[in-house]
């Protein structure tokens, strides 16, 4: 047994004939890092390898298109439709097994959440379009169901023959399968609908062929939402059948998640969501069945997923986004170095929602090495030719990275911060409501700063004569941004207008019930429901005809759909402000016709700029300058961390 606190980790698990060697496993998640044809990269390697030697026991492959084009769902999707892609993944599994992981491949149909199907039609058992894309679909036909059945067996049959360990069926998130388990999609009232039983067909057909065709051996698994938090959709007494019904089937192991892109913030929930949250329906499932049960969802600290075995709710534990940010994840918790660790923040903007739906690369705002593993100097750094004297100015998470990643390759590193904590704007930013999770951020900094070296100097705002005087070979300026004021009439009264950090902060209170939000993009947002949860009557007031532009996509769908409606915000769009009264804001709309809004306060939230960095100073000092973050260019915790990472380690 580990030599651990967190002993049911780490003891060995059991799915079918199949060991795994503890009860950690990643979940699939899309990247885009497979080739313009679908093929394994060696990006996509590098990456799943990395997390194998971080210590996961088994890694499920993102999803695998059964049927090219029509079944895809992301830019640059993964197939497994025909021989020629075997090597590929036979390659894939090799590099996984060389770290004694275990290994599936997630096998899928998009169904009706396609994406990109190069002029095919968008297919599901009814033809009824999903309310999250909105896009055109025809029903299947009977002949086509059976060929798709035929389709995933032999897929399956591909991974066996490529060295797999094992697959998974993607019954979950409203894809092809779960569309013909659910009454909410599947309207057909032939013999693949109509009753829970020719609702069933369509999955267990597909395990039926599979198992003539993989063998009795070769474990498989089945993933499905226990809750798809929709009116009509699966929900829990449901999914207890279903369990069984999968159970009796063949299937070795359940993977029990939730949602579909209708009820998208519990699918690929925000940061307000709390860790672990939806364990219990893996609890649920683990009453009725006698096959192991994978619990998934916010599981961030290893002190949930601890609990979570201990209390008997699940047999292993999936941790996706917190592998994506720390592959070491189970390694470092297995020997006791928890500080150590870099917590996934639920933001959803590297990964899911602000890159791969963007048909971008997956990146992580907390890891900038996600992606580059295949790249000399990100995974291993690589030692500096010559020591150097390094300043940075600016302890925000852009600054933080820089000066941990040079430090590390030996450089003579020393931070200047101004005020008295790591973190910069995260220090506001993580007041705001159900941001606590940004916390993480500096708590992972101000441990590895230490253990890489770094010379803190707290307290200590930096002018020209500090550059002058510290003589420093390198300075990287990450001072961050400050809030934009705008030009608008009566902005300058203290007494009825404030700025939104300060707000957010403490550093000022709002007094009166009614406040109008100048701005409506992110910040402005978080800012009307911090005010709406003290009890005010908030309206929020944007010149551009969307709110939140600037969000997130999951996490702007929660805001609009969930938060926003339950706070009672207001929202009027397309209004200029064009002054502030004792009354309140004067607006103008698209036609130059002028309004009141009565208000008490207004809370500005209109952007922000660069801080100002003093590059003249630093260039006669330094041979070297840079800027990073938004000092550069106001934008998110992401650009800066990358930034700062690529910086430290050309320098």
């Amino acid at each position: 047994m580990p030599c651990t606190p967190y002993y049911r980790l780490f003891e060995e698990g059991r799915i079918g004939r199949m060991t795994v060697k503890n009860r950690i496993v990643m979940p699939p998640m899309a990247t885009n890092y497979a080739g313009p044809s679908g093929e394994p990269t060696e990006r996509l390697i590098g990456y799943y390898a990395e997390r194998a030697k971080g210590g996961a026991g088994l890694i499920i492959v993102e999803n695998v298109q059964v049927k090219y084009p029509q079944g895809k769902n992301v830019a640059c999707q993964l197939r497994l439709d025909q021989n020629k892609y075997i090597p590929g993944f036979q390659e894939l599994a090799e590099a996984v097994h060389a770290h004694q992981a275990r290994i599936f491949i997630q096998i899928h149909h998009a169904g009706r959440q396609y994406h990109d199907i190069e002029g095919e039609e968008g297919v599901d058992p009814s033809g009824i379009p999903d309310g999250f894309l909105q896009q055109p679909v025809r029903a299947l036909t009977p002949e086509e169901i059976l060929d798709l059945v035929e389709r995933f067996s032999e897929t399956a049959l591909r991974a066996r023959m490529a060295g797999m360990d094992g697959v998974e069926f993607h019954g979950a998130h409203g894809y092809l399968i779960s569309e013909f388990m659910s009454p909410h999609t599947n309207q057909r009232m032939d013999e693949w609908g109509g009753t829970f039983e020719r609702r069933m067909r369509f999955p267990l057909r597909i395990i039926e062929r599979t198992r003539e065709k993989v063998g009795p051996r070769f474990p498989l698994s089945f993933r499905f939402s226990a809750d798809e938090f929709v009116p009509g959709g699966i929900t829990l007494d449901d999914a207890k059948k279903i369990a069984l019904y999968l159970e009796d089937a063949g299937i070795d192991v359940l993977h029990v998640s939730a949602g579909i892109y209708e009820s998208m913030p519990r699918l690929l929930e925000p940061m307000r969501f709390e860790e672990g949250w939806r364990s219990y329906l893996a609890a649920e499932i683990k009453k009725v069945v006698k096959i192991p049960v994978i619990t998934v969802g916010q599981i961030r600290s290893p002190e949930v997923a601890e609990r979570i075995l201990e209390e008997d709710m699940a047999d292993f534990v999936a941790l996706g986004r917190t592998l994506i940010a720390d592959p070491h994840w189970p390694r470092k918790v297995e020997e006791g170095r928890i500080p150590e660790i870099r917590k996934c923040i639920s933001c959803n903007i590297g990964c899911i929602g602000g890159h791969v739906f963007n048909d971008l690369y997956m990146r992580c705002t907390v890891n900038p090495v996600t992606g580059h593993e295949r790249f000399e100097g990100w995974v291993n750094l690589i030692p500096a030719d010559k020591k150097k004297k390094v300043m940075v100015v600016g302890a925000g998470p852009g600054g933080m990275e820089a000066a941990r990643v040079a430090a590390l390759r030996g450089h003579e590193v020393t931070l200047y911060e101004k005020d008295g904590e790591l973190g910069g704007q995260v220090r506001t930013a993580v007041k705001g409501p159900g941001k606590g999770k940004l916390s993480f951020i500096p708590e992972y900094y101000s441990h590895t700063l230490k253990t890489a070296g770094v010379r803190m100097r707290m307290n200590t705002p930096v002018d020209a004569d500090t550059i002058e005087r510290e003589k420093p070979d390198v300075v990287i300026f990450a001072t961050g941004a400050i809030p934009i004021v705008p030009d608008i009439k009566g902005v300058d009264n203290p007494e009825k207008v404030k700025g939104s950090w300060d707000v957010i902060n403490g550093a000022t209170q709002v007094p009166g019930k009614k406040v109008v939000v100048a701005g409506g993009g992110l910040v402005g947002c978080e800012t009307a429901l911090f005010l709406a949860e003290q009890g005010k009557e908030v309206t929020i007031v944007e010149m551009l005809n969307e709110l939140a532009s600037d969000m997130e996509p999951i996490t702007r769908y929660d805001f609009l759909t969930e938060q926003m409606p339950q706070a009672g915000i207001k929202a009027l769009l397309g209004l200029v402000i064009a002054e502030i009264t004792d009354q309140g804001v004067v607006v103008l709309d698209r036609w130059g016709n002028k309004s009141l809004i009565e208000a008490d306060n207004v809370v500005i939230a209109l952007g922000a700029r660069p801080a100002q960095v003093m590059m003249e100073a630093a260039r006669d000092c330094a041979r070297e300058t840079y800027v990073i973050g938004d000092c550069k260019e106001p934008r998110k915790i992401i650009n800066a961390t990358f930034e700062g990472a690529s910086i430290a380690r050309m320098i």
